[in-house]
């Protein structure tokens, strides 16, 4: 498949494609595309070739609608070893996600590096993922791939490797902290509990800890969703590449059926 989530405008803004269209609207973005298109403004601010995104948290203020967004970077507050940095991704002029990043300075760990828990079965030992069916759109859907370890998707837990078919902008290749990004808001679809048809299961929020960098263009994701008795749930990940594990995300649900009336503030993401 060809093409890409954005289309590149100059000085930071980009025209939205089809690919970015989520479940909940054909005319709301899946929080995969804006949130890899943050971090990488986020990789491009005050580069420093020594220090890498330890933690990146999202909060989703509103639905990214399918149109043109600008993105902005910058350092919070600046370090020797550790440092903040802040972006936002708006659209006519309303803020619509924005995104803190802790970024700290490498160090040679080898020696002491433990504690992961155990890698992913292989890619060629996956098997092809059909579509979920109804209900579930077909923008950002149609632009991954996925492909299934363990589990059944829609089922509350499930293990996956998948991979972006278009790049993330236009003309560029994407990284693999990219790619991730890319993917890991999927953990909530990945293994939901509840039928899209009658529920919605909305993420207010998307937090990533990183204590490797990814490679490869193919990201695992060993993911769960838990749901409370009060309209609450929570989606985590254990987020995996080709040599193991990486590091993990986790969600913070709106848990709500769809025939009663949903509050205009909330947001609709991934």
């Amino acid at each position: 498949m060809g093409g890409a989530f954005y289309q590149p405008l100059g000085e930071g803004r980009y025209r939205s494609t089809r690919h970015t269209a989520g479940p909940w609207s054909a005319h709301s973005q899946h929080l995969g595309p804006p949130s890899a298109l943050l971090v990488r403004e986020l990789l491009r601010c005050s580069p420093r070739p020594d220090t890498a995104l330890a933690r990146v948290a999202f909060d989703i203020l509103g639905p990214v609608p399918v149109a043109e967004v600008r993105v902005r970077a910058w350092l919070e507050r600046p370090g020797r070893s550790v440092e903040l940095l802040c972006a936002e991704l708006s659209s006519a002029d309303r803020v619509a996600v924005r995104a803190r990043a802790w970024r700290m300075t490498g160090t040679d760990t080898t020696a002491v590096a433990g504690g992961q828990p155990p890698a992913l079965a292989p890619l060629d030992t996956a098997t092809a993922v059909p579509s979920p069916g109804e209900g579930w759109g077909d923008g950002y859907l149609q632009a991954v791939e996925w492909r299934g370890l363990a589990g059944r998707l829609q089922g509350g837990q499930a293990t996956v490797w998948g991979r972006p078919l278009v790049a993330l902008v236009d003309g560029e290749q994407p990284s693999p902290l990219e790619s991730l990004f890319s993917l890991a808001d999927s953990a909530s679809g990945v293994s939901s509990r509840l039928d899209i048809r009658h529920w919605l299961f909305i993420n207010t929020e998307l937090t990533v800890h990183l204590y490797r960098q990814p490679v490869g263009e193919w990201i695992g994701l060993d993911a769960r969703t838990e749901i409370g008795p009060g309209g609450v749930g929570l989606a985590t990940s254990v987020l995996h590449d080709s040599a193991g594990p990486v590091g993990r995300s986790a969600q913070a649900l709106l848990v709500r059926p769809r025939d009663q009336r949903q509050p205009a503030a909330d947001p609709a993401a991934g």
